[in-house]
């Protein structure tokens, strides 16, 4: 799921230091999501996404510079999944209504 909405993100650094930093969360599935951030962290590292009165524990898996942010790609810890039921960014768009909406209204008579 596409969406917009502001989190916390919270990891150690090298040195074991705890980091937060207000980050933009781009996409979110069942197993994964991807924020952007101002600052890069290193692959491997465990994070937590903070929302409301909740967070979601993973790893990075990736950490791309892109447009003068870095994309941090976030595999879930094992048995955490994410649910719209639980934390539903204020904007989250299904892609796949998308391409239903557009099919539709191409089969409809002009």
């Amino acid at each position: 799921m596409l969406c917009a909405e502001l989190v916390k993100l919270e990891w150690r650094d090298k040195s074991g230091s705890r980091c937060v930093r207000t980050a933009h969360l781009e996409d979110i599935s069942l197993s994964g999501a991807c924020v952007s951030l101002e600052a890069a962290v290193i692959c491997g590292s465990t994070v937590a996404i903070r929302y409301g009165d909740g967070e979601l524990k993973g790893a990075i898996r990736y950490c791309l510079y892109r447009d003068g942010s870095y994309f941090l790609g976030i595999e879930f810890a094992e048995g955490g999944k994410w649910s719209s039921k639980h934390f539903k960014p204020e904007h989250l768009l299904d892609p796949r209504a998308l391409v239903t909406q557009t099919m539709d209204r191409r089969l409809q008579p002009h």
